[in-house]
């Protein structure tokens, strides 16, 4: 799709560093090429060369395209059974082992370095970008520079304009032809640039990291990174469990303060057997309530839901961390039919109407939506595993 009013600015960099007072008072917003001297000035303040500013900066230029992403965010509305179906495909699967086997060196030293096992790196490696398949195709310095500019969240998006700033200076990226996605991550597993500099690993020892064409570079930066994220070497994320019939389905979901061996205690059964890591903490986690696919979900699942805020996608991701680790497919059980997206929307009013807190009205299964679900089939008497049903839209 073309772009819309795409604002091209020759910028003079002799003419922006001499209003540094008026740079200063434009963190976002106004006049690009006074914007740009602030964005300049900054990153020289913290260390950058003035020319690495310069290339980084020269020739940007407001992508509308990106700002109407930005605004148009689609909201995700997939069932945990629709989406993991279709994201953890045989295909993928059989790529993700192919490229484990293929870059077992490399996989091998960042899981002695790093502690991350194989599966979960090759999992966001494929969710991401299908190993490198998809990258976007927005210019990354014109994408960060109209978000930053953009006085919708410019507190996000300016510390990556800086970051990428020092990328530059590095040497590890081109600002006229860099490209990735529209809100500014780079590589085959989508990274923004301040997590680049912050954890970026030269892999393959060509003295840069880089995260677009390098296999080596990407399989150790997201090692580093997710390690960053608290990952404990050694530790499950992720296991596939049976649930007896009668549980306290309240205690289901996040924040229970249950370990994995209060739940075996309650009949709850690993399908591969495995009870000892009984003493960590563990969650059970029910994506579509206590008949479909239930699991325990370790402190390790938590480096998910810090890469993604989606329920269902990280679950998902986790899912396919464990296949790659040699875990059968789930078992889909049989769940309970769920809402049409008018039901959810309409729920979501009659609990908002009751003081939840579940945020928009926009039909997603979200944290706050689960626990009022969860708060409501306690009150009515109902098996509360926080999935909401005709019967309990019903008897709202």
């Amino acid at each position: 799709m073309p772009l819309v009013n795409r604002l091209a600015i020759a910028l003079s960099f002799t003419t922006l560093l001499a209003a540094p007072a008026l740079a200063q008072q434009a963190p976002c917003g106004g006049d690009l090429s006074t914007f740009l001297a602030g964005v300049k000035q900054e990153a020289v303040a913290n260390g950058a060369s003035p020319a690495a500013a310069d290339k980084a900066l020269a020739g940007a230029q407001i992508d509308q395209k990106v700002l109407r992403m930005d605004r148009g965010q689609g909201v995700f509305k997939q069932t945990f059974l629709e989406f993991s179906s279709r994201v953890v495909s045989g295909s993928r699967l059989s790529i993700g082992q192919k490229k484990m086997q293929q870059y077992k060196s490399v996989f091998d030293r960042a899981e002695q370095e790093y502690g991350v096992a194989p599966g979960v790196i090759t999992a966001f490696w494929a969710l991401e970008t299908d190993f490198g398949a998809v990258q976007g195709d927005f210019n990354t310095r014109n994408a960060l520079v109209s978000l930053a500019h953009d006085c919708r969240r410019p507190e996000l998006f300016r510390p990556q304009l800086m970051a990428l700033i020092t990328m530059v200076g590095r040497g590890d990226e081109d600002p006229a032809t860099t490209t990735g996605a529209w809100a500014g991550e780079i590589g085959q597993v989508q990274m923004l640039p301040k997590d680049i500099v912050a954890h970026g690993v030269d892999g393959d020892g060509d003295g840069h990291v880089d995260l677009k064409s390098s296999a080596p570079d990407v399989i150790m930066t997201a090692a580093n990174f997710i390690q960053s994220l608290g990952f404990k070497g050694g530790q499950p994320w992720l296991q596939e469990v049976k649930v007896p019939a009668d549980l306290p389905w309240e205690k289901t979901g996040f924040d229970a303060g249950m370990t994995a061996g209060d739940w075996f205690k309650l009949g709850v059964k690993p399908r591969d057997g495995n009870t000892q890591f009984a003493d960590l903490e563990g969650e059970l986690l029910l994506p579509q309530g206590r008949k479909g696919p239930a699991f325990i979900a370790y402190p390790n699942f938590g480096v998910y839901l810090e890469w993604n805020k989606s329920f269902i996608y990280t679950t998902s991701a986790a899912y396919f961390a464990t296949r790659l680790s040699g875990a059968p497919a789930y078992d889909k059980g049989n769940p309970d039919a769920g809402l049409s997206d008018t039901q959810m929307k309409s729920l979501q009013q009659k609990l908002a109407a009751k003081g939840y807190d579940v945020g928009d009205i926009d039909g997603i299964l979200g944290g706050g939506t689960r626990d009022a679900v969860q708060k409501e089939q306690t009150r009515l008497g109902m098996p509360a595993d926080g999935w909401p049903t005709p019967a309990l839209y019903n008897a709202l």
